[in-house]
């Protein structure tokens, strides 16, 4: 008989330009046999068509309502800081948990990254596992 397994929602913070972070850790969470989620991010293959900055954020808001905790890539902030911190505002808005990914191969993660996670792990699959089932109620 197998286990029950909690079902996770996540939203994965990222960028369509940059989707290799975004895809990496797609790939580990699938790679889990004992982890089951489900993604509400919207990946590059499904990007929406030109919308006004309001409409985005709105589209933004609606992905990250339904989700138990936020997955920030730390990496990706020095790029996409206004939308990166948009999502955090929105979340911590929200109260939702927030796990901040330390860059690949970084040693330094940005400032308000760290402050806003609930919790920062490595570029590995079991720690990124092990840090949501951790901080997700």
């Amino acid at each position: 008989m197998v286990p029950y397994l909690h079902n996770y929602r996540l939203f994965i913070s990222h960028a369509w330009r940059y989707s290799e972070g975004y895809t990496r850790a797609v790939s580990f969470l699938n790679g889990s046999p004992y982890f089951k989620w489900t993604n509400y991010s919207v990946p590059e293959d499904r990007r929406f068509g030109n919308m006004s900055i309001y409409a985005l954020k709105e589209e933004l808001r609606d992905q990250i309502r339904p989700v138990q905790c936020v997955v920030v890539l730390a990496g990706m902030y020095a790029a996409h800081s206004d939308w990166i911190q948009f999502e955090i505002d929105f979340a911590r808005s929200l109260n939702k948990p927030i796990l901040g990914i330390v860059p690949w191969g970084g040693e330094r993660t940005p400032l308000c990254v760290t402050l806003a996670a609930n919790k920062v792990v490595r570029w590995n699959s079991s720690s990124i596992i092990s840090g949501i089932r951790e901080i997700t109620p």
